[in-house]
């Protein structure tokens, strides 16, 4: 049987006076059970420093795949570039994993070594 397709019947007996030899009027109220549901564990982006990768692609990188604004990715670039990593936003393991395949993607097709990686937080 389906998981999702478990009912729970509640039967309530109702007992009629004026029929005594019927005991059997019930009736019940089908309730779907609902499977608890876990949130799924969140991951780090995180986008690594190297000597190489000119900050104007960092900027480029946090815009396109991160939606972040020019502000925020200059801030997170410069946090990059200043402690060696920087924390690109936090997202389900499939989110992370998409993301982290297209910054490395664009990286390579432009040439620049830089390096980002996931972790779980």
């Amino acid at each position: 049987m389906n998981e999702m397709a478990k009912y729970k019947i509640t039967m309530n007996k109702q007992n009629d006076r004026s029929n005594k030899d019927d005991d059997h009027n019930e009736s019940g109220v089908a309730t779907r059970l609902r499977p608890k549901l876990k949130k799924p564990d969140p991951y780090r982006v995180l986008l690594l420093n190297d000597d190489y990768t000119p900050m104007e692609f960092v900027i480029f990188v946090l815009e396109k795949f991160f939606k972040k604004n020019r502000e925020d990715a200059t801030r997170i670039m410069l946090n990059v570039h200043q402690s060696g990593v920087g924390e690109c936003g936090i997202y389900s393991y499939e989110v992370a994993e998409t993301k982290v395949t297209q910054v490395l993607d664009c990286a390579r097709q432009n040439q620049h070594p830089l390096q980002c990686v996931m972790e779980r937080k």
